[in-house]
């Protein structure tokens, strides 16, 4: 491997608990000296993962980085343990993370579609707050080197919000993980807020414009191709929300590819965009999980997601790191067929 420092983006997906996927894969490539990393778009978890990072590397570097999302997961899975939605022993018995067959799990499932979150939670109470005010430090982000993206969808306009470090506050976290059926919207600026994923999960957008690094590694989540027809009410759900929480990316990296068959030489911005390289980490076991385990924040959960995002960063490195600073070994051609 090349020891020539590579500056490279990160582009982060949310999912809720399936952020511990993500928390894996950086905590791996954190661990290469040869990779810099320039700037970091995140939405929803991913926003959360970015934060930390950026804030952990802001106060000890490398190994400070990894230190903050390792604390700030052990802190979401001990707030998780006065949670009520918890597998039930049988799950437990059979080894399965799904929330799904989970009384409180069920009712939650239920009331969401009969009531808003401001018939069931007046207060606005999110217990995510406390835990970010403990692990960022938010003047220290403010001015970290390593620049942060966060994208917010406004309820008023449905259209995409960015936040970079000196306007980053719990609220704007909060608001980019904040879906409208489980949460109420987070007011920024007199402005209501919903979670990011509806207009960009993650933004390509300012990594492409504001950033030096012409390398964005995308840490994808959320399944863009799932075998198989959905066909429980659970099931066709889960499957939509993937598919709308993938739709601003997938158009955002056709674009790419198209402006790489058609930017002329002195079209800088559409230049710009058609120099970027993507790679992307992924792994198949993530389509294995249904929706519910977004919701399961037990530790042992946690480090299991961890641990397949090491492993797929670990696979990403032995065949691509010679790629990152020369070429794409994401092939987005492919994404411009039947279009």
């Amino acid at each position: 491997m090349t020891s020539d420092p590579i500056l490279v983006d990160l582009a982060l997906q949310g999912g809720g608990a399936h952020g511990a996927f993500t928390w894996g894969v950086v905590d791996r490539l954190l661990e290469e000296p040869w990779l810099r990393i320039d700037g970091i778009s995140g939405t929803s978890a991913g926003a959360m993962n970015a934060a930390v990072l950026a804030d952990g590397h802001a106060a000890g570097g490398a190994e400070g980085a990894r230190a903050a999302l390792e604390d700030f997961w052990r802190s979401v899975a001990r707030a998780a343990l006065s949670s009520p939605l918890r597998r039930t022993p049988l799950d437990v018995l059979l080894g399965r993370w799904t929330l799904d067959h989970s009384p409180a799990f069920v009712a939650m499932d239920l009331a969401s579609r009969l009531f808003s979150p401001y018939d069931l939670s007046p207060s606005g109470f999110n217990p995510l707050r406390a835990i970010l005010a403990q692990h960022i430090d938010f003047e220290r982000l403010a001015q970290a080197p390593i620049r942060v993206f966060v994208t917010a969808t406004s309820v008023h306009t449905g259209r995409g919000r960015v936040f970079r470090n000196s306007a980053i506050t719990p609220d704007v976290l909060l608001a980019s993980a904040c879906l409208p059926t489980l949460f109420q919207a987070i007011e920024i600026d007199g402005e209501p807020y919903w979670d990011g994923g509806y207009s960009g999960n993650p933004t390509i957008t300012p990594l492409v414009r504001e950033c030096t690094s012409k390398d964005t590694i995308l840490v994808q989540i959320n399944p863009v191709e799932r075998p198989g027809i959905p066909r429980t009410a659970r099931d066709i759900l889960n499957r939509l929300n993937e598919v709308s929480f993938n739709a601003v990316l997938l158009k955002e990296l056709r674009m790419i590819a198209l402006l790489r068959q058609v930017a002329s030489p002195g079209d800088c911005e559409g230049a710009a965009w058609a120099a970027m390289r993507i790679h992307r980490v992924a792994s198949e076991a993530m389509a294995t999980l249904g929706y519910s385990s977004k919701l399961n924040a037990e530790w042992n959960f946690l480090c299991l997601l961890r641990d397949e995002g090491r492993r797929s960063a670990e696979a990403f490195l032995a065949a691509h790191g010679e790629d990152l600073g020369r070429r794409s070994s994401l092939n987005l051609d492919l994404l411009l067929e039947g279009v």
